[in-house]
């Protein structure tokens, strides 16, 4: 199997990050924070180390400010329902995921939030101008994508939030799509927000993923419960980052997050994004010479995720995707991807496009054996 399917979840993990998890769920798999014998001591520790290099990783203060979380999905949710209440008035982008549009339009259509969706500029980036004009008085918060899991259109952080610093309200990110792969640091950005997955470019497993909260930022738990600190108070504390981690953690999950992101410092963060960068730029560069199909998002020359997006005329994405995988054994996603708005944006709502995303793991090899069964699709369809 060819794996192009690192943007879902990368495939497969360092060796470690299996290793460990095996380790730790035979030998120590008891619930942390939750007893006082040496297991869970143990336990609750790896989670505390894990979280303290998450912390490390992406520059924040203070490693309570790290919320474990299931999912970007589960982030993204905890922050925006945490933080809006009624009136307030928020603004995303048109490449969002799901995971983002969904609960906004869920409280616009209750009526809680007023909601507004900046368009991309000529160049295809965030239309900063359309920005500024699209806040208000009521403006709580600005929520985007760090990078478009469709098209690899990447935003410019800095320049984001400097516009919500400027009119002094909330900046979220969903960095699902950049963590791991392009370098965030939280001390030099103003993000007050940001969720980010385990599983994808952190090669952790499925399950594991945070929400990084600024201190000062004002967010109310969307869970209650068992923290396993304050036992004796009937209301949920208020202490980071119980708080917000009701339930038993996924320590085993988090031990392997541990692991992945040992990986990447032990490799170079720089090396892993070169490769994938070097591997994504050979494959749009074989597509180009392919008559019939059609590339979506930025050009090799602009900055952008190792995502790529295509067509083969007018054929079903679908079709596409079943074809590579069934009768060459290379894994893409075909569709929506979770992403209409983003899919109305580029003009694909009918149709859906193939998504190839890269990994560490490819090889050029692989690459050029893709790029070789598409052109051989193309070539009967045609």
């Amino acid at each position: 199997m060819i794996y192009l399917d690192n943007a879902a979840t990368t495939w497969p993990k360092p060796e470690a990050v299996y290793v460990e998890m095996d380790s730790f769920f035979r030998n120590y798999g008891a619930n942390p924070g939750r007893a006082g014998h040496k297991m869970a001591a143990h336990a609750g520790r790896k989670v505390y180390e894990v979280r303290e290099a998450v912390a490390e990783f992406f520059g924040a203060q203070d490693s309570s400010e790290i919320i474990f979380t299931t999912s970007t999905t589960h982030s993204l949710n905890l922050g925006i329902k945490g933080v809006v209440k009624v009136g307030d008035h928020i603004i995303t982008s048109s490449l969002e995921h799901n995971s983002v549009i969904r609960p906004l339009k869920e409280l616009e259509k209750e009526g809680v939030i007023e909601l507004s969706i900046v368009e991309l500029d000529e160049s295809g980036d965030l239309d900063l101008e359309m920005l500024k004009k699209s806040i208000k008085v009521e403006t709580k918060m600005i929520v985007v994508s760090h990078g478009s899991n469709v098209t690899g259109h990447l935003f410019d952080l800095k320049k984001i939030g400097q516009v919500a610093k400027d009119n002094k309200v909330l900046f979220m990110v969903d960095a699902a799509q950049t963590a791991g792969v392009f370098p965030i640091n939280l001390s030099e950005l103003n993000v007050d927000l940001m969720a980010f997955a385990g599983h994808k470019s952190l090669y952790g497993p499925p399950g594991t993923g945070g929400l990084f909260i600024r201190k000062g930022t004002e967010v109310k738990p969307i869970f209650a419960g068992g923290t396993g600190s304050k036992s004796e108070e009937l209301y949920q504390p208020e202490v980071w980052p119980e708080k917000y981690e009701s339930g038993t953690a996924n320590s085993i999950g988090i031990a392997g997050l541990g692991e992945g992101i040992k990986f990447i410092k032990n490799e170079g963060l720089d090396k892993i994004r070169a490769h994938e960068m070097s591997l994504c730029q050979s494959f749009m560069n074989g597509l180009v010479e392919i008559e019939n199909v059609k590339i979506y998002g930025p050009g090799v020359e602009k900055p952008r995720t190792p995502v790529v997006s295509f067509n083969i005329g007018e054929e079903s994405s679908s079709e596409v995707g079943y074809i590579l995988d069934q009768v060459f054994d290379i894994a893409v996603r075909s569709g929506l991807h979770c992403a209409p708005l983003t899919h109305q944006t580029i003009g694909t709502l009918q149709q859906g496009v193939v998504r190839a995303s890269f990994g560490y793991f490819n090889t050029q090899t692989e690459i050029n054996q893709a790029v070789i069964a598409i052109r051989q699709i193309a070539d009967k369809v045609s």
